[in-house]
């Protein structure tokens, strides 16, 4: 009847204007989820509180405190190794490691220091900076290689392989977090995390007070920290040199107790430098965060290794520096490297290099026969100059042997 079909249109438009409202919302909470999630991506890919750094790898898998929990969990080991710079971070990046540490034997490797203890902070800022620039880097350039064979031009790889963005961590260097008004090493840290572009810092030692500054930084600051024991070289003056540590009872009984101690103040995952492997084992395994070894044994949660170490970059054909003893160098980098210099210089003096293949920057013909005809113009006033200048520099150069350093050496006149 009419009365129905009346009552059937009034339930239809109520029916077409509840689903047109659901409809609505649902776009709304879209919207949201969307806006919230590059929100989310702009402030945790920055990898620092302030979210004023340049964003690392936005379409890769993070690696954070939490994921190498997990990964302890699983059992799945941690890889974690030292860089310094742009090109060591990329190569590091490169393969995956889980962790970098921008660490403070950078002062030994790198700049030739005996100890780590002369490293500052802003020489450490410096090249946090550039190792966060390094993953940059690599992050946006890791989904092509070079093909040598065709003009370096990038070519996709055969089988892409899973890519993370690596956690940075800075060793806070000596004299900066052993203040014993902790706010002053909060201060620093600061810096290292805020002007570095670090995700996390590194402080060594467990004592109590060591333990209170860690607490601080990490409850009042929000900073992760990674810890460190065993071996700590910043204290090398009071242990007494690089020695390892832990090799008796009592002191292996303390420094589990320094690895609860800065487990409870909040550190995320434990250094164990030079200790005997059964000691490492009953640490990682009172332990819930992870523990990283270097010369620990297998029994740690993960390894680390210096850049520099492990790849032989001070290696020699006729003679190697000093490697650790607990140092695996999976590469002799040194080798090849002063074999390329020794080439090089080779044939520079043979005038083999550079030969026409690596001169490309030519002048057309028009062009050359105009600069012959200007270097024709004043071709006798560069001939004076050029043999009054000689001159000069050939009294100048007598003047230095007789007058300054008199006949000692050769004593020859040239």
């Amino acid at each position: 009847s009419f009365i129905h079909i009346y009552y059937i249109y009034i339930y239809y438009i109520k029916f077409r204007r509840n689903n047109k409202k659901h409809h609505q919302q649902e776009q709304q909470k879209m919207n949201f989820s969307s806006h919230f999630s590059k929100t989310r991506r702009l402030i945790f890919n920055t990898g620092t509180r302030t979210g004023k750094h340049t964003p690392l790898c936005s379409k890769n898998r993070h690696v954070t405190t939490l994921s190498l929990a997990a990964k302890k969990r699983r059992g799945d080991k941690i890889t974690m190794v030292t860089a310094y710079d742009y090109p060591s971070a990329i190569h590091v990046h490169r393969a995956n490691i889980d962790i970098i540490l921008v660490g403070d034997s950078c002062a030994m490797v790198e700049l030739g220091y005996d100890t780590t203890q002369p490293m500052t902070l802003e020489q450490m800022i410096h090249h946090c900076q550039a190792v966060r620039r390094g993953v940059i880097f690599a992050c946006n350039n890791n989904n092509a290689t070079p093909d040598n064979n065709n003009n370096n031009k990038p070519i996709k790889e055969k089988k892409k392989q899973k890519s993370h963005q690596s956690l940075l961590v800075g060793d806070m260097p000596f004299g900066t977090y052993e203040y014993q008004n902790v706010d002053k090493a909060l201060e620093n840290s600061y810096k290292l995390i805020q002007k570095g572009g670090m995700d996390a810092i590194k402080l060594e030692g467990g004592n109590k007070h060591r333990s209170n500054t860690i607490q601080h930084i990490v409850h009042s600051g929000g900073i992760a920290v990674m810890g460190h024991i065993g071996l700590t070289p910043q204290a090398i003056s009071v242990i007494g040199g690089f020695r390892a540590q832990g090799r008796t009872a009592h002191r292996a009984r303390e420094l589990i107790d320094e690895a609860l101690r800065l487990q409870d103040a909040g550190v995320f995952a434990l250094v164990l430098e030079c200790v005997p492997d059964n000691v490492a084992k009953a640490i990682t395994e009172t332990l819930e965060i992870p523990t990283i070894g270097i010369g620990a044994g297998q029994y740690t949660s993960g390894q680390v290794l210096v850049y520099h170490d492990m790849l032989g970059m001070m290696s020699h054909p006729h003679h190697d520096q000093f490697m650790p003893k607990f140092c695996k160098q999976y590469a002799q980098v040194g080798h090849a490297i002063t074999k390329g210099l020794e080439e090089f210089k080779k044939d520079v003096e043979n005038e083999v290099f550079p030969s026409n293949l690596y001169s490309p920057y030519k002048m057309n013909e028009h062009e050359k026969k105009l600069f012959d005809e200007l270097l024709f113009q004043d071709a006798e006033e560069r001939k004076s100059k050029h043999e009054l200048t000689a001159k000069k520099l050939k009294e100048a150069d007598e003047y230095e042997q007789l007058s300054l350093y008199g006949n000692s050496g050769n004593g020859n006149k040239s």
